[in-house]
């Protein structure tokens, strides 16, 4: 996660957070430890079987994934594949649009009209389309994997000592999604 995110969950609360990087290999047991876990690229997404393996069954079991689309190639490559692979590892329906009223948005800090904005915000097929919703997977009543193609990871990647010059933290989203993940039954 960038190290700005990690900052505002120091800051708005009280989550013990390792502020030490720790990359899993998907193909590693290694993601069973982990309550959370970040994926974000711009390249092509493809999960080996023992890979989709591990992936379906983190989710199943209670896992979250936050998986952030920071393509901004024409092409789309990186929406394209990641949602074929979900539609793989989970079914073709799987992969849904949740609503901007879900428990998400308000998990700690207040969003009534659903995901904010980002400054990056390209859909991937050039034509600089702001989405107003993300997807998921939703396992058991719970989102297991959100999706965003809004690209929040290139939004909170700054040095946190700059973010007293933004009028409005952009990070609290991220705290929202961390809080969700780890309280939502």
């Amino acid at each position: 996660m960038p190290a700005n995110l990690l900052h505002s969950l120091i800051e708005y609360t009280t989550i013990p957070v390792d502020e030490k990087e720790r990359v899993v290999q998907l193909n590693s047991t290694d993601i069973f430890r982990s309550p959370f876990c970040y994926l974000s690229g711009h390249k092509l997404v493809e999960f080996s079987t023992v890979e989709r393996d591990h992936f379906r069954r983190y989710v199943q079991n209670g896992g979250f994934v936050f998986v952030d689309d920071c393509n901004h190639d024409i092409d789309g490559l990186f929406a394209k594949s990641f949602e074929q692979e979900m539609a793989r590892t989970f079914g073709p329906k799987a992969l849904q649009k949740i609503p901007n009223n879900h428990a998400l948005y308000k998990s700690f800090f207040p969003f009534p009209d659903g995901p904010p904005t980002t400054s990056f915000e390209l859909n991937g097929w050039g034509d600089d389309l702001v989405h107003d919703y993300l997807k998921a997977i939703v396992v058991n009543g719970r989102i297991g994997v959100l999706y965003s193609n809004k690209d929040y990871g290139c939004e909170w990647d700054y040095d946190f000592r700059n973010k007293r010059f933004l009028a409005e933290d952009n990070t609290k989203f991220g705290v929202n999604i961390v809080v969700y993940a780890l309280t939502a039954v």
